[in-house]
């Protein structure tokens, strides 16, 4: 993708589940308040009634299908075409979308954020710069297993043997594999203070030139 300084920035920040996306994300939004849009992955889930899981007693939320691919990419192309989008938001204690969106703003920098980005070649072609943060599966595992429970009203059995049955083989399967695609790794996920460092100058810098 041709970058340039009239249209937005796009940044794509990958990784397994609870390596720190999110955190990275924040800062990046943090580094420049008002200029930076983040668009997580995971608000594209698709409803619990598409026709995608039409005879399925168990939903894999991990795995590529899962996600409304075309419209997070749609809604990038809008953004970029300096148009605002009605983003998807998703109710995580019930497994779907809620009837509400959110209308977004375009932003002179994009940050898209999610265990996949870097697995669709429709979305990874459209980013500028592509970051996987790294972790340690037990950290990881760890801290998906206390977001799930204080944020998103999971009982602990329930994310362990999801994390048994979907999000670790999802995650050797689809998700490492991806940062073989990245321009930046970041190790340590949210810990990585230096790398941290590194991308949010490097919001500054694209800000300053893109005014």
């Amino acid at each position: 993708m041709t970058t340039g300084a009239s249209r937005p920035y796009i940044i794509g920040v990958a990784g397994g589940t609870g390596s720190g996306k999110s955190t990275v994300a924040r800062a990046m939004a943090a580094a420049a308040p008002g200029q930076v849009l983040v668009l997580p992955q995971d608000v594209y889930y698709r409803r619990s009634s598409d026709p995608y899981f039409e005879g399925r007693s168990v939903i894999n939320w991990d795995e590529p299908g899962a996600f409304d691919t075309p419209l997070l990419v749609e809604h990038l192309d809008r953004l970029v075409a300096g148009e605002p989008v009605e983003r998807p938001l998703y109710d995580f204690e019930a497994s779907d979308r809620l009837p509400e969106t959110l209308r977004l703003e375009p932003a002179p920098v994009v940050v898209v954020e999610g265990i996949l980005v870097l697995h669709e070649p429709d979305l990874r072609r459209r980013l500028d710069l592509k970051v996987f943060v790294d972790a340690p599966p037990d950290e990881r595992f760890i801290r998906r297993l206390e977001r799930d429970v204080s944020e998103r009203g999971r009982s602990a059995q329930s994310v362990i043997d999801q994390y048994r049955n979907t999000v670790k083989p999802m995650h050797d399967v689809y998700v490492q594999p991806t940062k073989q695609y990245a321009d930046l790794i970041v190790p340590e996920g949210g810990r990585n203070l230096a790398a941290i460092e590194v991308l949010m100058n490097h919001v500054k810098a694209r800000i300053g030139q893109w005014q």
